[in-house]
């Protein structure tokens, strides 16, 4: 549960460093770069040790999945709460396909 949370925290710190400027586009953009490569400073501090600890639990590949779903609704609720865009059926359809690769990579196979 620790790296769960961990990658979390991780994950909306990414988020707002990668997608955090497009309100912003009129700022100059080694300013968007800077502020952006600072707060990704912040998310290493978390996605390390989330790596660092859950790799005692968990293969590279699943923390890899893990990491990918978290990002993925760590993003959809940015982007329709912070940048005001739509939710489509399509990403919730995507969204499912991710949950559907889980099962696989987290699934014991015989």
């Amino acid at each position: 549960m620790k790296t769960v949370i961990l990658l979390l925290i991780s994950n909306i710190f990414m988020t707002i460093a990668w997608y955090g400027h497009l309100k912003y586009k009129d700022s100059p953009l080694w300013i968007a770069i800077l502020v952006s490569w600072l707060i990704a400073f912040v998310e290493y501090c978390f996605q390390v040790p989330a790596n660092r600890i859950g790799h005692y639990q968990f293969s590279a590949a699943q923390l890899k999945t893990i990491q990918e779903i978290i990002t993925l609704i760590v993003f959809a609720v940015f982007s329709v709460t912070y940048l005001k865009e739509p939710f489509r059926w399509n990403y919730v359809v995507g969204f499912l396909f991710m949950v559907a690769a889980a099962f696989f990579m987290f699934r014991k196979w015989a």
